[in-house]
């Protein structure tokens, strides 16, 4: 492990969550600092929809690359804004499955 590890921000759809804890743990394992989409019981209120997108657009600015977890290639409308910003802020952008 070097002196500072990796940040690496895992993006998805929440139909994706299993696919996304297990991204994490393999990440993890490996050494790498994951930031990731917060999970809920129930569906969050439009209003916190918004709370959490833009805490997870702040979670895209601490990491040193973006993990589209896409299986299938399946990449939904709020992940498809997740990769707009990750590119316009320069952040290398990886994906689980091709698009």
């Amino acid at each position: 492990m070097t002196d500072r590890p990796e940040i690496v921000c895992i993006c998805g759809s929440a139909r994706f969550m299993a696919q996304m804890r297990a991204a994490n743990r393999d990440l993890t394992v490996a050494g790498v600092i994951v930031v990731a989409p917060s999970e809920a019981d129930e569906s969050p209120t439009p209003e916190q929809k918004a709370v959490l997108d833009a805490l997870h657009l702040r979670k895209i600015d601490l990491a040193d690359r973006v993990l589209i977890v896409n299986p299938g290639g399946y990449v939904g409308e709020s992940t498809r804004r997740e990769i707009a910003y990750a590119q316009a802020v320069g952040k290398p952008i990886t994906f689980t499955d091709p698009i």
